[in-house]
């Protein structure tokens, strides 16, 4: 074999053995997509609000805690909003559905959507998976609260636009 192909074998093999270690619900043949959205969730900045305590422990939190909401609320002129347990979000799901969802996805602030929505196909199907492979945990967030109602701490507070 070209000392090309060696490597691509053995990369492939490591990625497999790792993902599929850590990652128990996944299948094998998933695992460079399992990575993939590892990555993509890392460099999206998910864990930033979806997971308790992240931004604060710049990014030190243990892989179980990843993507399980947060009871922080996000308090501002369209009431407030809490980042949803992806984890649980996910297993309710199927592939097609979230890519669906994620194609016509318009939430609250401060989520960025918009960003969502431009997300390639393949990468939200990696997202899906590394998602789902992570497996159910945590509790759901706290439920969306309408203008007007304040929030229970700890929450962060957005001013009204000046614009108003």
């Amino acid at each position: 074999m070209k000392s090309r192909t060696v490597k691509r074998l053995v990369t492939g093999l490591f990625v497999t053995a790792t993902c599929a270690g850590a990652y128990p619900a996944a299948q094998a043949t998933d695992a460079p997509s399992i990575a993939r959205g590892k990555y993509l969730a890392e460099i999206a900045a998910c864990n930033d609000c979806h997971t308790p305590g992240y931004m604060e422990a710049a990014g030190k939190v243990p892989t179980e805690l990843w993507l399980t909401g947060d009871s922080l609320g996000w308090y501002g002129p369209w009431g407030t909003t809490y980042a949803p347990n992806l984890r649980l979000y996910m297993q309710k799901l199927d592939e097609d559905q979230w890519v669906t969802i994620a194609r016509n996805l318009q939430t609250r602030p401060p989520m960025p959507w918009f960003n969502v929505n431009m997300i390639e196909e393949n990468d939200l199907r990696s997202l899906y998976r590394f998602v789902r492979a992570l497996g159910p945990a945590g509790q759901p967030a706290p439920a969306y609260l309408p203008p007007g109602q304040v929030p229970p701490k700890p929450y962060i507070e957005f001013p009204a636009d000046p614009g108003s």
